[in-house]
């Protein structure tokens, strides 16, 4: 599997796409805005910067990307006024994979600047330049010393490639609970090496004293039975796995099908961190959302719409790998019976997602 050119949510606005499919996503951002406040707040106070570089990496499209963005824009324009500054300058680069749907980001651009001059307190900011970057962000993106803020939510769980020797992962599509001991490993390792060339790619990047927060799904222990997160991807498993009994998938398609996404716990995270050496680690928050986040209600509704609501946030996040893999012709009868699956398990459990925001400093030059 070409990672780099079959990974991104479902472009456009239509039922399955990422746009109409991230509340959840939405409101692990609303959870983290203190996080985020307080670091740029920090930088500004301890720098007293002219003008604000900012990357989202991983921004995906629809609504959350501009989202975070106006939120930081207006801390950092409070902050302003508290002090009797300026008005900054920003500059945003929004990064994701080739294959994301910058063109619906682009094309609200218009509509998210006014509502940035109208809305922020009253307007008097400086300009806001945007801009797009198509790119990994397990490499280098922009040059030395150009970045103060770095922003990543979601996106850091997934890994650059699904790792070699996984061939004997059978029933399973990620590193699961039934995974085999090699399995684990795999992933750990590729994860240990994305995550050390993330931190010293963005170590290049980020002016010393810049900032990073960054939220990720993980598990609470290094145990992999530990791991909660993904619970969504097994009972996608079971899925695809009950249509290769009834001979719709062949059984070597589910086999050699596996996705590039590993979730760590707090001490790999750390250990990561401390032996890259560039950062020191400010913050390291753990928390859960439920997965009825996902559908917008107070209480999962399994016998109407809740079930649907679930399986098609992560149709909206699998469906292009999937279809790279399986191909389109079978994508509706695998989430219609993913919604069942979903619908008989979560009527009697009550899944969470464990979520960890740290907030980095460059500390190292």
């Amino acid at each position: 599997m070409d990672v780099a050119s079959v990974l991104r949510m479902n472009g456009g606005t239509g039922d399955a796409s990422y746009a109409n499919n991230s509340l959840l996503q939405q409101k692990v951002l609303s959870r983290t805005k203190p996080i985020r406040d307080e670091a740029i707040r920090s930088f500004y106070k301890e720098k007293l910067p002219k003008s604000l570089a900012i990357a989202d990496l991983g921004c995906s499209s629809g609504p959350n990307t501009l989202f975070m963005t106006c939120e930081l824009i207006e801390t950092v324009e409070m902050l302003c006024r508290e002090l009797s500054h300026e008005s900054l300058e920003y500059i945003i680069f929004l990064n994701d994979l080739p294959g994301n749907d910058f063109n619906n980001i682009f094309k609200t651009l218009d509509c998210f600047k006014q509502k940035l001059s109208s809305h922020v307190l009253g307007g008097g900011i400086g300009q806001c330049y945007i801009t797009g970057l198509p790119a990994s962000f397990y490499g280098r993106i922009l040059p030395d010393n150009s970045l103060h803020f770095v922003h990543s939510s979601y996106g850091l769980h997934w890994i650059s490639q699904v790792p070699k020797g996984v061939e004997n992962n059978k029933g399973n599509i990620c590193m699961g609970r039934t995974s085999p001991y090699n399995v684990h490993k795999a992933y750990y390792n590729q994860f240990q090496r994305d995550f050390s060339l993330f931190l010293k790619c963005r170590a290049r990047e980020l002016v010393e004293g810049g900032r990073m927060v960054l939220t990720l799904q993980g598990r609470r222990s290094n145990a992999p039975s530990s791991n909660v997160c993904c619970y969504a991807w097994e009972l996608l498993a079971q899925a695809l796995n009950g249509m290769v009994l009834e001979g719709i998938i062949k059984e070597d398609q589910i086999d050699s099908f596996n996705i590039p996404m590993y979730h760590p716990s707090p001490s790999e995270l750390e250990l990561e961190i401390e032996k890259e050496g560039s950062f020191t680690l400010n913050h390291l928050e753990v928390f859960e959302v439920s997965l009825k986040a996902a559908c917008g209600e107070d209480k999962l509704d399994i016998n109407n719409s809740d079930g649907y609501k679930v399986a098609q946030l992560v149709r909206a996040v699998a469906e292009p790998l999937l279809v790279s893999h399986f191909g389109e012709a079978i994508i509706d009868e695998v989430f219609h019976r993913y919604q069942h699956v979903l619908a008989d398990r979560m009527s009697k459990e009550k899944p969470i997602l464990l979520n960890f925001a740290i907030s980095l400093t460059k500390t190292t030059t």
